[in-house]
C-alpha cells in the first residue's frame, strides 16, 4: 500500500474548533466504538463500510480521519476508501490512545452528539419534565375530570412508530419528534390539558418538550424524566403493540405550525433558500446533505430529487449517522408545516450550517411550484459502489449444494441480522475476522455431513449477507486467501432476503457462531428484559454528558436561551 499519510490528535481539533470539514471514522465494530470514541468520531465498521461510505460521505474529497483497534484495520480501511475514490484519507496519528493522551475527552454510547446536547439544552433552557409517579397519577384520572370532558394529561411518545409498538407509556400517542409542534394542538386543543412527552431515556423527550415551549403553546409541557425508563425503575407498567398515532391536521393548523417554527428557526440563524442560492452553496467545494423531514409514508409517495428520508426527531437525534462529516452543509426540504424549519433550528443549536429550501411539499405527492414532474416516489435508495467481480449462485444451486453436503454458508451481516434470520444451518462471522488464519483454519476444518461413499470435509464457503451485497465485498476480500486453503468463496445471490423470495425458508435463533458478537451495541433503552441496574447506569451516564461537553471544549453548541 502507498504511504498513508497521519493526522494528529491537535490537526483533529483545530478542524472541529475552526468548523472546517472532517470526518472521523472509527472502523472498529459497533460494540467497541459504544465503549469510547471522540465526539464527533462515527461509527463506520470495517465489515459494512461498502454498504454505507457513498451515502455517508457523499463528497469524495472530504478530509477523512480513520482510527481502529487494530492499525493493521485501520490501514485497510483508508486502503479500501482510496480504491472507492476518495482522496484525502489519513490516519488518526496513535489511534484513540493518542487521543486520549493528548487530552482528548471519551464519550460512551452511540449518538453521543445529540445525547449529549439535549443535556446541555436541559441544563440551559431548565426544560421541565415530571416523575413517572406523578404522570401516572395525571392520567389515572382521566378523560371527564375537567369541565367539558378535558382530559388532565396526554402522552405524547416522541420515538419511532417501530420503537412506539415495542413499549409504550400506558395511554401514549406516537408522534416522533419532528411531527410535535404540528401535530400536538389535535391531541391537546384545551390549554388547560398538560402535555407530557417520552422517549426511552431522555434525548427525545428533551428535544421535544422544549420544540413545544420554544413554538409557543399554551398548554404545560413537561418530559417523562427518563423515559420509559425510569417508568420501569419507578415500578410501572408499560403497554406492547399499541397502534395510537396522531390525527391529520388541517391546512390552517400546519400553517400555524409552521410560523410559530420558523419564530424559532430566525432565532437560530437558520436561513430559507430558493433553488438558485441552494445551487450556488452546492458548488462541488463541501460536503452537502439533503434531508426529508417528513414521515417516510409522505416521503414515499412524493419528494425531491436526491432528498434522503431523515425523520427530523431521528435526524437531531442521530447527526452522527445521517450527516457524519461535521462542518457539512446541511439542505432540509420545506414542508409548509413547521417540521424543517423545527428540525432546522436544532441543527443550528448544535453547530450545523443548515438552511431550508423554500420548495414546500405541503401535500403528500404535491410538487413545490415549477417543480411538476421532477418528484421522485418510493423509498431512498442509497448509492453504492459497484460489485466487484466474484462468483455467485443463486439459491437453488446453493439448495442443491447444501443437500450434497458440498457447501457451507457462513453469514457476514451483523449478528443482529443473523439471529433475527439466516439460511438453516448457516454459521455467522464477523466480516473482518474471516481473513485472520485462525478463523481460515475453522473454516478449513467445517466437517461435510458424513454420506457414505463421500468422506471428506466441505472445500466451498458460501457468504451470505442479507441483500447479498456485503457478502459479494466478502467474497473478494477472501478469494485469495481461501484458494491457497483450496476452498471456493461463492456469495450468495441476492443474500438471504433472494433465499426467502425463492419459497426456502429462514430460520432463527441461536446458531454457529465463528466470531465474538462484539459488532452490535445493544441500546439499554431499546427492547424489553433490559436489567434495571444496567438502565440506571445509562441514566446516570446522560446526567453527566454536560461535563463532558465542557471538558471536551469542541462541541459548538449554543442552545437558545430560555
Amino acid at each position: 500500500m502507498p504511504h498513508i499519510p497521519v493526522t494528529t490528535p491537535a490537526t483533529v481539533r483545530r478542524a472541529l474548533l475552526g468548523k472546517s470539514e472532517i470526518a472521523i471514522l472509527d472502523v472498529r465494530p459497533e460494540g467497541r466504538f459504544a465503549e469510547g470514541h471522540p465526539l464527533f468520531a462515527a461509527s463506520f465498521p470495517l465489515g459494512q463500510l461498502e454498504a454505507q461510505v457513498y451515502e455517508r460521505l457523499p463528497r469524495r474529497s472530504v478530509p477523512i480521519v480513520v482510527y481502529g483497534d487494530d492499525p493493521g484495520d485501520a490501514e485497510t480501511a483508508v486502503g479500501k476508501l482510496r480504491q472507492l475514490g476518495y482522496t484525502d484519507v489519513s490516519l488518526l496519528d496513535g489511534g484513540l490512545d493518542a487521543w486520549i493522551v493528548a487530552g482528548g475527552e471519551v464519550f460512551r454510547d452511540v449518538n453521543a452528539p445529540s445525547k449529549a446536547f439535549g443535556e446541555l439544552v436541559a441544563v440551559t433552557a431548565g426544560t421541565p419534565s415530571l416523575p413517572a409517579d406523578e404522570v401516572a397519577a395525571l392520567l389515572r384520572d382521566g378523560p371527564g375530570s375537567q369541565a367539558g370532558g378535558t382530559p388532565r394529561a396526554v402522552v405524547v411518545d416522541a420515538r419511532r412508530f417501530d420503537e412506539y409498538t415495542t413499549m409504550s407509556i400506558p395511554g401514549a400517542v406516537s408522534v416522533p419528534g419532528a411531527e410535535l409542534v404540528l401535530r400536538v394542538r389535535e391531541l391537546a386543543p384545551d390549554p388547560a390539558t398538560v402535555v407530557v412527552v417520552n422517549c426511552a431515556g431522555r434525548t427525545r423527550s428533551i428535544i421535544g418538550t422544549q420544540s413545544l415551549i420554544n413554538a409557543g403553546l399554551p398548554n404545560r409541557v413537561a418530559a417523562l424524566r427518563n423515559g420509559t425508563i425510569g417508568w420501569i425503575l419507578a415500578g410501572l407498567r408499560l403497554d406492547h403493540g399499541q397502534l395510537r398515532r396522531a390525527p391529520e391536521v388541517s391546512v390552517a393548523a400546519a400553517r400555524q405550525a409552521e410560523a410559530a417554527a420558523w419564530v424559532v428557526a430566525d432565532k437560530t440563524g437558520v436561513r430559507l433558500v430558493s433553488g438558485d442560492e441552494l445551487r450556488s452553496l452546492d458548488d462541488g467545494t463541501r460536503t452537502v446533505y439533503r434531508f426529508d423531514v417528513r414521515t417516510p409514508q409522505e416521503y414515499e409517495s412524493g419528494h425531491l430529487p436526491g432528498f434522503r428520508s431523515a425523520p427530523g426527531g431521528q435526524l437531531v437525534q442521530e447527526t452522527d449517522w445521517f450527516a457524519p462529516v461535521r462542518g457539512a452543509l446541511v439542505v432540509l426540504a420545506g414542508d409548509g408545516g413547521g417540521r424543517a424549519a423545527m428540525t432546522a433550528s436544532w441543527l443550528a443549536q448544535m453547530g450545523w450550517d443548515v438552511v431550508v429550501t423554500s420548495a414546500e411539499l405541503a401535500e403528500p405527492g404535491a410538487g413545490p411550484p415549477g417543480t411538476a414532474g421532477r418528484l421522485e416516489r418510493g423509498p431512498w435508495a442509497a448509492e453504492r459502489p459497484r460489485l466487484p467481480d466474484v462468483l455467485m449462485a443463486g439459491p437453488a444451486l446453493v439448495a442443491d449444494w447444501l443437500r450434497a453436503g458440498e457447501a457451507r454458508v457462513v453469514d457476514v451481516d451483523t449478528s443482529r441480522r443473523f439471529l433475527a434470520a439466516h439460511v438453516p444451518g448457516a454459521a455467522w462471522a464477523l466480516r473482518t475476522d474471516m481473513s485472520r488464519p485462525e478463523l481460515i483454519d475453522r473454516l478449513d476444518r467445517l466437517d461435510r455431513p458424513a454420506r457414505p461413499g463421500r468422506p471428506g470435509r466441505t472445500r466451498r464457503i458460501v457468504l451470505a449477507s442479507s441483500d447479498g451485497y456485503l457478502a459479494c465485498w466478502a467474497a473478494a476480500d477472501l478469494q485469495p486467501a481461501l484458494s491457497e486453503a483450496g476452498i471456493d468463496v461463492v456469495a450468495l445471490a441476492a443474500g438471504t432476503e433472494g433465499w426467502a423470495r425463492s419459497g426456502r425458508p429462514l430460520v432463527s435463533g441461536p446458531a454457529e457462531m465463528l466470531s465474538p458478537v462484539a459488532d452490535v451495541y445493544r441500546r439499554p433503552y431499546e427492547g424489553t428484559g433490559v436489567d434495571p441496574a444496567v438502565m440506571q447506569a445509562y441514566l446516570d451516564w446522560e446526567y453527566g454528558l454536560a461535563d463532558q461537553l465542557r471538558r471536551d471544549g469542541t462541541h459548538g453548541f449554543a442552545v437558545l436561551a430560555p
